[in-house]
């Protein structure tokens, strides 16, 4: 069977595959497209598992709220470098599951692998990804997903930062979304956490385990000092505040205003609105780090 132009031109849009793989796919299946799509998404698995072992640390990271306001979600996807991030084929894809995880009860990563792809749910999310792994001739791999469905009296928010490598989800109890003060307050709590980097909402969230061993760690510091136990106690109790301080969204400084810490903004801000507000839960993504 002779193979066409227009049937070359439709293969490369069905895989993405080279004119010349195009071409001898469809001369081994006798012009049968379905048959040379198999071939060549066979073949996109093994160029993929090649690629599957070098490092993916660039990418993006991106953040929905739903319309409603009732789901926000958030993906970090990697590739190996920059210039691939910034391709339709890879920005696509990020973008497809991002929707796929506001829109279905996903919360981790090997969930959304396993689920049909939003946008062909003849193939799941882990074969649309590794095909456009063979397209694009770069690893690839979701990193990281979170998803939060608001809870009753609380707003949800998203916040990405320097062009996709930060990225944050928030919810913030006490208010609605049609008072202006509160969803102003939870966006800068949300810019709060990009900038800070904070690891918990409050000292409550420290595991004890945690704690106790930067306890150790302080003691260590100052066991060759002749000071009296009881001094000894109150520097360690000064460095463990000092790093509850770094650490505890809630005492941490507040970037727009140091003489407020962000529990301090919340009480301000709850006596103005005659509400008691409440930081529920945060999802911070770094590119590149877990």
């Amino acid at each position: 069977m002779a193979i066409t132009t227009a049937d070359i031109k439709q293969l490369r849009e069905m895989t993405g595959a080279g004119i010349l793989e195009c071409k001898k796919a469809l001369q081994a299946a006798d012009g049968d497209i379905d048959q040379a799509v198999d071939a060549l998404r066979k073949k996109g698995l093994a160029a993929a598992s090649k690629k599957a072992s070098r490092e993916a640390n660039d990418g993006i990271v991106k953040a929905l709220v739903s319309a409603d306001g009732s789901v926000a979600a958030m993906v970090e996807v990697n590739c190996e470098t920059d210039f691939v991030a910034r391709t339709d084929d890879f920005l696509g894809f990020a973008d497809a599951i991002l929707r796929q995880v506001v829109e279905q009860p996903i919360t981790s990563v090997d969930a959304l692998l396993e689920a049909p792809f939003i946008d062909n749910p003849s193939q799941t999310v882990a074969q649309r990804l590794t095909e456009t792994i063979a397209k694009l001739g770069e690893n690839m791999k979701v990193r990281q997903v979170a998803r939060f469905e608001r809870g009753q009296n609380s707003v949800l928010d998203s916040y990405i930062h320097i062009g996709g490598r930060v990225g944050v989800l928030v919810e913030v109890s006490g208010g609605s979304a049609d008072n202006t003060e509160f969803t102003e307050l939870v966006h800068d709590v949300a810019l709060q956490i990009a900038a800070a980097s904070p690891r918990y909402v409050s000292e409550a969230d420290v595991p004890a385990t945690e704690i106790e061993a930067e306890k150790a760690i302080y003691k260590a510091q100052i066991a060759e000092d002749k000071k009296p136990d009881n001094i000894k106690e109150r520097i360690i109790e000064g460095k463990l505040k000092k790093w509850f301080a770094e650490v505890t969204l809630l005492n941490q400084e507040f970037v727009k205003d140091n003489d407020l810490t962000i529990g301090k903004l919340l009480q301000k801000t709850g006596k103005s609105m005659g509400s008691t507000l409440k930081i529920e839960r945060f999802a911070r993504f770094e590119l590149g780090v877990e």
